[in-house]
This record gives C-alpha cells, structure tokens and sequence, in this order.
C-alpha cells in the first residue's frame, strides 16, 4: 500500500522518536518493503554547527525511514496502532557521504529499502538525496524485538 501523509500524529505512530529527536517530518509513501520521507534541516537539530548541520545525521534520517516501514508492517500485522514490537540500530554496515555538511532550512529526501530479512534481523539500504544530488548512501542493521522477549 503506498500512503501519503504531513501528519505529525501519524507519524507518531510508526516510530518512537518525539519532539526534537524526530527529524523526518513527511511520509512521501510507504509499504512492507519500502518507505520515502522528507525532512528539514533546522536549527534544533542534534549535529548542528552555525548554519549548517553534518552530514552524519544522515544516519538518523536513514534509521527513522527505515522505522517507518518496520512500524507500518507492525500495524498492519495488529491490524490497528504499532504494537510492542521496537527496532534498533545494530550497526551501519557501510556509510557513503557525497556531501561535506547540510545548510540550514534545506529539503532532504529520505528512501529506506529493506534488503533482507532473517528472523528478527533487517538490513536496509538508505539512499538519500537533497534536490537532485545523491547525498549519502547508508546500510543498516535493525535487530527487531518481539513483544515477547522483552
């Protein structure tokens, strides 16, 4: 199901970052295998120096997109809101960044794909762009929690 969205509520739903910490602020589309969002770059950003922010926090946008997609499978397999199922970030298998720092009030483009899955174990591939320019390639790992184990 592809799905577009500006809610902040809903956004919400599907990953566990709030206030500052939650960095991706648009749902371009998302199913069970994929997710693109959109973020901002602002001054409340952690990695921020002067005007511009590093492009590490790349990283981040590239966890919460990925998020994104763990959540709505959640939700749809409860069939309702995001059960007790949590991911983390395990690693960063590979990180790639094309730019040397993200001004201030610059639209980033966030599309997280999940390549694999074993069990509880994803790796997902994040490509991220700003206007036509790749910007960072990342690769993660997410060990994803069962409601049972704890």
């Amino acid at each position: 199901m592809i799905l577009e969205m500006d809610s902040m509520e809903e956004i919400e739903n599907l990953i566990p970052h709030r206030q500052r910490l939650k960095l991706i602020h648009t749902i371009i589309s998302v199913d069970q295998e994929h997710a693109v969002t959109r973020a901002t770059a602002k001054e409340s950003w952690p990695l921020r120096s002067g005007d511009d922010v590093s492009p590490l926090v790349l990283v981040e946008l590239a966890a919460q997109t990925a998020g994104v997609c763990i959540g709505w499978n959640e939700k749809i397999k409860t069939n309702g809101p995001q059960g007790e199922a949590r991911g983390w970030l395990v690693g960063i298998k590979k990180a790639h960044f094309y730019i040397d720092k993200i001004p201030l009030g610059t639209g980033i483009t966030i599309r997280s794909d999940i390549h694999l899955i074993v069990d509880n174990y994803k790796e997902i591939a994040a490509s991220i762009t700003i206007g036509d320019q790749l910007a960072a390639e990342i690769n993660l790992q997410i060990l994803q929690a069962t409601s049972d184990s704890g």
